[in-house]
């Protein structure tokens, strides 16, 4: 029955390469995906997929369930379909939308027999505003049993680990007056966020290694010869883990509000982008589709290497077993976010590579649907996980 998706998969992944190709020539930013929505489910539709769009309070979101009748696990294949701006789709997720669509429909042509449900998430704006965390919070993964997301690099790797991370601005408010006529009288907002990084830099000794901190100043004032009454500074906080990160982000508050009394500012701070958790890899899941990405004829998969980015994919591993591992491009130093990474990811070579991903999310489908040894593996590693939190 497994060998039976290799065939189902050729049937359409001439399809499946003109729908990656299409969102490359037609790249939108994130929470802005609606074509690129539309032309996803218009496909899963036309595979007997029940879509519903804007779920979560995310006009760009879908959901798409494809419900065999029959008892079984859950599998959901997430789809991500944000470009970034200047550059498209140089993170690969026309490949990465794709990939989930594809195996979510391969996987359908056969749950009918061997039983289950296959869903496939269209998660959008991964780039800035993560739609996997609020699927994470609203309880869309209650009913899914694993979930899978494939993304392009210039190597495969096994899915490894992420950090957590907090976007937090800092917000501090003056008083105007003329910078040289009558500075007494004015309140200087830019010395705030200027004492802000003093701060920040001086605590870089004293926390972990694993921690980042890097930020911009957004707002610094209108012209010299006035004292800036508003400045503003937005930071990245990230971490191994969310339970340090939020230690890290209180010492971080500290130093703001220390800046704040220092020069007699007012202070309001807020998160300007969603929080992402740090990815828990479920290595069971993980193993498992690391054999099925090797059966497609993948010749390496080298272990998870170490990241200091973060991912919304992390909030979905808090909640349910999940992996989000990385398919080579053959392009060893291939750097992410550049137009040359786009551009590969619609040549003939990565159209048979995506086929590849596909095919091997489907069959690590395949495997939890019909091995109940496996699938319970997979889930008490997921338990003895949050038990050790």
């Amino acid at each position: 029955m497994k060998e039976l998706l290799n065939s189902h998969l050729e049937t359409v992944q001439n399809r499946l390469w003109k729908l990656s190709d299409h969102l490359y020539h037609h790249p939108e930013l994130g929470d802005q995906e609606f074509a690129s929505m539309e032309l996803l489910v218009e496909y899963l539709r036309e595979h007997q997929f029940v879509v519903e769009t804007g779920i979560v309070g995310r006009p760009t979101a879908f959901k798409a369930v494809f419900d065999s009748k029959k008892e079984g696990p859950t599998i959901a294949y997430l789809s991500e379909y944000d470009a970034l701006p200047g550059v498209g789709h140089g993170c690969g997720h026309n490949m990465i939308g794709t990939m989930s669509v594809g195996a979510g429909i391969v996987l359908s042509k056969i749950v009918s027999e061997i039983g289950g449900r296959v869903i496939v998430l269209g998660t959008p704006a991964e780039e800035t505003n993560g739609g996997k965390v609020p699927m994470a919070e609203q309880g869309v993964f209650d009913d899914i049993d694993a979930a899978m997301i494939l993304h392009p690099a210039d190597e495969s790797y096994e899915s490894g680990e992420s950090l957590a991370m907090d976007a937090i601005q800092f917000d501090f408010r003056g008083r105007t007056s003329h910078a040289a006529a009558s500075p007494e009288m004015g309140i200087n907002a830019l010395d705030a966020v200027i004492q802000l990084f003093n701060g920040v830099n001086a605590i870089r000794q004293h926390v972990t290694s694993d921690v980042r901190i890097h930020g911009i100043i957004k707002e610094g004032g209108v012209a010299a010869n006035i004292v800036p009454d508003k400045a503003v500074a937005q930071f990245y906080v990230r971490a191994k883990d969310r339970t340090y990160l939020n230690e890290v982000v209180q010492k971080v508050k500290k130093i703001a509000e220390g800046a704040s009394l220092m020069t007699g500012t007012e202070l309001h701070i807020s998160n300007y982008e969603l929080s992402y958790d740090n990815m828990i890899t479920n290595q069971t899941l993980s193993s498992l589709f690391t054999e099925n990405l090797l059966s497609t004829g993948v010749e390496e998969v080298k272990k998870a290497k170490g990241t200091y980015g973060s991912i919304d994919m992390g909030n979905v591993s808090q909640v349910v077993p999940a992996i989000h591992p990385y398919l080579g491009l053959d392009s060893p130093g291939l750097i992410a976010h550049t137009k040359e990474f786009a551009d590969l990811t619609v040549t003939d070579h990565s159209h048979h590579i995506l086929s590849k991903g596909a095919l091997a999310l489907a069959k690590t489908g395949y495997d939890l649907i019909t091995n109940k040894e496996k699938l319970e593996a997979m889930k008490a590693e997921f338990q003895a996980s949050k038990n050790n939190k």
